[in-house]
C-alpha cells in the first residue's frame, strides 16, 4: 500500500519594515549637497562675494548707473565667453578670439566705406569672414591632428599682423574711417550698439543679447543631441565616433560659433564707436578663457556649463569697474586675469 506525500505550501514572510542595506551607490542626495556639485556653485559663490566686496569698498558701485555700467562691461566679456566655454567643452582652444573681434570690426568698416556701400553689406561680409575664420581653425584642427592651441595660435598671429597691415594699406592709418554718416548706420546701432531705459537707468543692449546667448546656450547644452555630442568630443573623441557622434562637424562647428560671437562683438565695438582701431584685441581672448575655466569649464575638455561663465564674466565686469570707482589704480586688473 503506497503512502502518497503532500509538500506543505511554502509560507513567505512579508518584507521587513524599516531601512533597508544599500550600497550607497543608489542613495539620493540631499539637494543641498546636489547644488555645490554642480560647476557654476563656486563661481556664484565667488560673484556674490566680490560684489558685496565692491559694494563695501566702492560707494559708486551703489548707483544704478554704475551698475548698468558693470552689467554692461560684463556683457561685453560673457558673449564672447559662452561660445569659448562651449569650445572648451568640446575640449578646444581659440587663441584667436580676441584679434578675430578686431578682424570682423575692420572688414565691416573698410567694406562699407572704400567702397560706399551700405554699411549692412560690410556686416553680412563681416560675418561671413568671422564664420570662415572659425571654419579654418577648424578645418586645420581635424585635417592636421594638431593641438587647437598651435593651430589658433598661429591663426592669431596672422591675424594681428593682417589688421595692422591692411588697415594702412587701404586707410593710411591705423584706425578705420568714421562710418556714422553712412546709410544703415543707425538702423545697425540699434541693433548692436543701441540703449533703453530701466527706472531711469540707461542700459545697453547687449546685455539683453548676453542673457539671450546665454539661455540658448543653456538649453543647447542641456536638451538637444549637439549638446550631447558637445560633452562627448569634450570627453573621448574616439569613443564618441564610436557611438556616431559626427567629431569632426561638432568640432568645426563649435570654431564657428566662436566666429560668430567675435562678429557679433567687432559690430558691436564698430558701431558704438564709429571706428576700430586695428592693433586692439590682443589679451582679449585670455579673458574670454579666464571666464569660462572660472565659470566651471575644464581645461581638458568634457565638463562645464553656460551658467558658469555668465558668473565668470560678471566678475570680470564688477572687478574691472569696481577697481576704477574704488580709486584704485587700474592696472591691478592685469592682475585678476589668472583663472583662480
Amino acid at each position: 500500500m503506497s503512502t502518497t506525500q503532500h509538500a506543505e505550501p511554502a509560507v513567505t514572510s512579508p518584507p521587513a519594515s524599516g531601512p533597508q542595506e544599500t550600497d550607497g551607490r543608489t542613495v539620493e542626495r540631499p539637494l543641498a549637497i546636489r547644488l555645490l556639485a554642480r560647476p557654476e556653485i563656486g563661481v556664484f559663490l565667488g560673484a556674490a562675494a566680490v560684489f558685496v566686496f565692491f559694494l563695501i569698498t566702492a560707494p559708486p558701485v551703489r548707483d544704478g548707473a554704475s551698475m548698468a555700467n558693470i552689467l554692461y562691461q560684463s556683457s561685453t566679456i560673457g558673449i564672447m565667453a559662452l561660445p569659448v566655454a562651449l569650445l572648451m567643452i568640446g575640449g578646444e582652444f581659440d587663441l584667436s578670439a580676441g584679434v578675430a573681434v578686431i578682424t570682423s570690426a575692420l572688414s565691416a568698416s573698410m567694406l562699407s566705406y572704400q567702397l560706399t556701400m551700405n554699411v549692412w553689406v560690410g556686416v553680412i561680409v563681416a560675418l561671413a569672414v568671422s564664420l570662415g575664420i572659425g571654419f579654418l581653425n577648424g578645418w586645420l584642427l581635424v585635417k592636421t591632428g594638431l593641438p587647437s592651441f598651435l593651430i589658433t595660435l598661429g591663426t592669431f598671429l596672422i591675424l594681428q599682423g593682417v589688421n595692422l597691415a591692411v588697415t594702412k594699406l587701404v586707410t593710411g592709418n591705423v584706425a578705420t574711417d568714421d562710418i556714422s554718416t553712412m546709410d544703415g548706420f543707425s538702423q545697425a546701432k540699434k541693433v548692436f550698439a543701441s540703449s533703453f531705459e530701466v527706472g531711469g537707468v540707461e542700459v545697453k543692449i547687449t546685455v539683453v543679447w548676453w542673457l539671450v546667448f546665454a539661455a540658448i546656450a543653456t538649453w543647447v547644452l542641456l536638451r538637444t543631441k549637439y549638446g550631447n555630442w558637445i560633452f562627448a568630443v569634450g570627453g573621448n573623441k574616439e569613443s564618441a565616433r564610436a557611438v556616431g557622434v559626427p567629431v569632426n562637424f561638432t568640432k568645426i562647428s563649435l570654431f564657428m560659433l566662436v566666429g560668430f560671437g567675435a562678429w557679433f562683438i567687432g559690430m558691436h565695438q564698430l558701431f558704438s564707436f564709429n571706428t576700430v582701431q586695428s592693433g586692439e584685441g590682443v589679451g582679449q581672448e585670455l579673458i574670454y578663457i579666464a571666464a569660462a575655466v572660472i565659470g566651471g569649464c575644464l581645461l581638458t575638455g568634457g565638463a562645464g556649463s553656460a551658467i558658469g561663465p555668465v558668473f565668470g564674466a560678471f566678475m570680470f565686469g564688477m572687478v574691472q569697474q569696481g577697481i576704477v570707482y574704488a580709486g584704485w589704480n587700474p592696472d591691478w586688473f592685469k592682475a585678476f586675469t589668472a583663472p583662480r
